[in-house]
């Protein structure tokens, strides 16, 4: 016997890996050359340099017992000290170290508020296009997975239908921006009226409405202010990840803030650290913190993104594909010729051309693209998208 919830979960694999695993099989027989594949968000921009000398330097002038033996559970200290120092330069965000929790990637982060925030009949809601992930991760947590439409076509939030969501069972909102799928970063002005709406909320249901902040492409935003959440509605948690802004998705290092303005912020920290205790996720790498306690200031060179976004936003959208224009993250959400976005991805597939359908997204009807790939594949690949507009 095993527990159906799991096995379901495991037999039935991420539409995103199925097409990415399809990709490689069909690479082998056509040639890598000749397929498109624009299925999983893996980046192609290596990480800075100074990466790689500081994984050099740790390891030529530190005890080896020290490189890999365990830290604290909550993480090293001068790693948490080192992200919060950059937090308070960027953003003045009065942050110090007793606030973090070192995390093994955004997911386990997400995983552990979830669980720490999880009261019996709770729910959380999450705003349309969200991280397909997000759903399993509430509902094993032990919370109801609730959906607010999209705000078509800007993707910022439908507040109409958020507003109606809410209720007195509403623990937290899930929000993520610089977005994936969609690449919209939302504004400040977006951000704020969240806050109002929050705080209205709040004064009716007598308990906190937390934030749940995923930030993982917090640094990759084109000419466009990424608002700090916590310095608009104080009752935020925030999840981050290196994986995207220092290219280091296989090593799965991260963080959780939470600030000491946040309402109940030590029982809330303890409950974070109790649910990743419970799911065995402590000392997070020790290696990659002391990486991290040196590379905290590091930002991402994205000029080769940059002009992919250009390229394929301005190519399509000139072919009459629909689409908000893409100002962070290495996405773009498209609307499906014909409406039907599975049907799109069936016929793109024919042609070696790999895109994800929008409903796991909690977006039908749209399909997404990541273009961190080569500039040379979005040019090859150019043509195939008109011939599949045309037909």
């Amino acid at each position: 016997m095993v527990n159906k919830t799991a096995y379901e979960l495991g037999a039935n694999r991420s539409c995103i890996r199925d097409l990415f695993e399809y990709g490689r099989q069909r690479a082998a027989v056509v040639g890598e050359e000749n397929v498109y594949d624009y299925s999983l968000g893996n980046p192609s921009i290596p990480s800075p340099k100074e990466v790689d000398e500081t994984i050099r330097q740790v390891l030529a002038d530190t005890d080896s017992l020290l490189v890999h033996g365990y830290t604290s559970a909550v993480g090293d200290y001068a790693t948490r000290k080192a992200i919060a120092d950059d937090l308070n330069e960027r953003y003045n965000a009065g942050a110090s170290p007793e606030e973090f929790f070192i995390g093994c990637g955004a997911a386990p982060e997400l995983v552990a508020v979830l669980r720490a925030l999880a009261v019996p009949g709770g729910d959380v809601v999450a705003i349309a296009p969200y991280f397909p992930e997000y759903k399993p991760f509430a509902e094993n947590a032990g919370l109801a997975f609730k959906v607010v439409p999209p705000d078509v076509p800007s993707f910022q939030i439908n507040f109409e239908e958020l507003e109606k969501a809410i209720s007195h069972k509403t623990q937290a909102i899930i929000l993520n921006s610089p977005n994936n799928p969609s690449g919209v970063v939302y504004t400040k002005e977006t951000l704020q009226k969240l806050a109002y709406l929050l705080q209205d909320k709040v004064m009716d249901c007598g308990h906190p409405i937390y934030i749940i902040s995923d930030e993982p492409y917090r640094e990759l935003a084109y000419g466009v202010e990424v608002p700090f959440v916590p310095n608009i509605y104080s009752d935020t948690i925030v999840c981050y990840s290196y994986s995207k802004s220092l290219s280091l998705p296989g090593e799965r290092i991260g963080y959780v803030y939470v600030p000491q303005m946040l309402s109940d912020r030590k029982r809330v920290y303890a409950a974070i650290a109790g649910a990743a205790r419970a799911a065995g996720h402590v000392c997070a790498p020790s290696l990659w913190q002391k990486v991290i306690a040196r590379c905290a200031h590091l930002r991402p060179d994205l000029e080769a993104y940059d002009r992919n976004r250009k390229l394929l936003y301005e190519s399509l959208t000139a072919m009459g594909y629909e689409m908000a224009k893409p100002d962070g993250a290495f996405y773009l959400f498209i609307k499906a010729p014909g409406g039907d976005a599975n049907l799109f991805s069936e016929y793109a597939k024919a042609k070696d051309l790999l895109v994800v359908p929008g409903d796991g997204f909690g977006c039908p009807g749209y399909f997404r693209i990541c273009y961190c790939v080569s500039y040379d594949m979005i040019k090859r690949s150019l043509p195939i998208f008109e011939e599949l507009i045309k037909e």
